[in-house]
């Protein structure tokens, strides 16, 4: 007679220095949505560096960075072939820098010079402007280049007009118009950053002169109905993870928001009550917005049946161990595997955007409205919706003079 199988799950003893820590790390990972398996071998994990100090006579305290690289580089010698990285360690390092037992590293310091500067300008772009994080990135780069190849040493109050001027014309003469405007707007700031806190005696920007010339204007493109329901189809909401993804494709589809502000929202932003949600854009701007009843269902069944229990306050959250927020890039992978599924072409998030916006034009709603879904600053930004009906816009086209070269 066979007896019952054997449970792979199993519990781990820490002996050495980080005994005293292994009832409150294993009760933090089961928190974190780890299973009771996945938990194991991270414990396993502490088992092994306790080990590992205790031979050395390591104390907590003494658990530096370089230390940490040390054990690692010993697990990846000895075989190891999983949570050998600091990433695989984070959970661990993570709940001992929680107990206020590892030892203070001073943070690095930047080196003086151009390194010292583009961190002040990011550290300004981000509370100053305000600038969302991948601009920021953007942003910081093209400067880096910039000064990299007209101030090599820093010295800024050696720049000139002529010199921004031979930056810009650089870049336009090797870049595409849309990466040259891009450019600019970024040197711009820096220019002006510099300014304000005195680094250099006038006001450069004006210098820096618009980039004009042919680009590529594509018409807004959105999908149709029947892939949008294929879209939705793909999404399998037997399970959870189907049901957490057919949630964020609703939301995009009948609110129009961005990947970036679906990764945003929190529990505390849908008001239940009042049938209305908030919603974080651009430039921390936050909008109310009524919560159609589909997405608030589809949220509301997500939120019951699906969520792993997590001490983050985002909506929409991963589904494996640790648990957290998704970000901007996870909510387009959604999209994106949905839509190969569906078997249509792939698409990205924003395109579900301009399906939402496509469809309002279509039902004859002013653009004004339009704008104000969107949550657009200028209509000028929803006056490029206005170019989709292509067949109204030949009725406004004039007629060529009898005789006329319409070449």
């Amino acid at each position: 007679m066979m007896g019952r199988p054997k449970s792979k799950v199993e519990e781990v003893r820490v002996r050495g220095p980080l005994a005293s820590f292994a009832a409150g790390f294993h009760m933090g990972l089961l928190e974190m949505g780890f299973t009771p398996l996945s938990a194991v071998l991270q414990m396993r994990l502490m088992a092994h560096l306790s080990r590992w100090m205790d031979v050395r006579g390591l104390s907590p305290q003494e658990l530096t960075g370089d230390r940490v690289e040390e054990f690692l580089a010993g697990r990846r010698a000895a075989g190891y072939r999983e949570r050998n990285t600091r990433r695989g360690m984070a959970p661990l390092l993570g709940h001992l820098a929680a107990q206020d037992v590892l030892p203070v590293e001073t943070a690095p310091v930047p080196e003086p010079g151009i390194p010292a500067l583009l961190a002040d300008f990011e550290q300004y772009l981000r509370a100053e402007r305000g600038l969302a994080e991948m601009t920021t990135t953007a942003y910081v780069s093209r400067a880096a280049r910039f000064l990299a190849a007209r101030v090599p040493d820093g010295d800024l109050a050696v720049l000139t007009p002529a010199d921004v001027s031979a930056a810009v014309l650089t870049e336009c003469t090797s870049k595409s118009v849309g990466a040259a405007q891009y450019f600019v707007a970024s040197l711009r700031a820096l220019l002006r950053y510099c300014h304000l806190e005195g680094l250099i005696g006038a006001d450069l920007a004006a210098a820096a002169l618009s980039a004009t010339g042919r680009r590529v204007s594509r018409l807004p493109q959105g999908i149709t109905e029947a892939d949008v329901r294929l879209l939705l189809a793909a999404c399998d909401r037997r399970r959870p993870v189907g049901r957490r993804d057919y949630a964020v494709v609703v939301t995009l589809l009948r609110l129009g928001v961005r990947a970036g502000e679906v990764a945003r929202l929190r529990l505390e932003d849908i008001d239940w009550r009042a049938g209305e949600v908030v919603i974080r854009g651009k430039g921390r701007r936050e909008d109310r917005l009524p919560l159609p009843a589909d997405v608030g269902e589809a949220i509301a069944r997500y939120l019951q049946r699906s969520r792993p229990a997590a001490g983050c306050r985002e909506v929409f959250v991963t589904m494996t161990a640790p648990t957290r927020g998704l970000t901007r890039e996870a909510v387009a992978g959604i999209v994106r595997r949905a839509s190969v599924r569906a078997g249509i072409t792939p698409i990205g998030s924003h395109r579900l955007r301009h399906t939402t916006a496509c469809t309002m034009v279509a039902a004859n709603v002013p653009l004004a409205e339009i704008g104000q879904v969107l949550r657009h600053d200028s209509l000028i930004s929803t006056a490029n919706y206005a170019r989709i009906d292509v067949e109204q816009l030949r009725t406004l086209a004039q007629p060529w003079p009898e005789g006329g070269d319409p070449r």
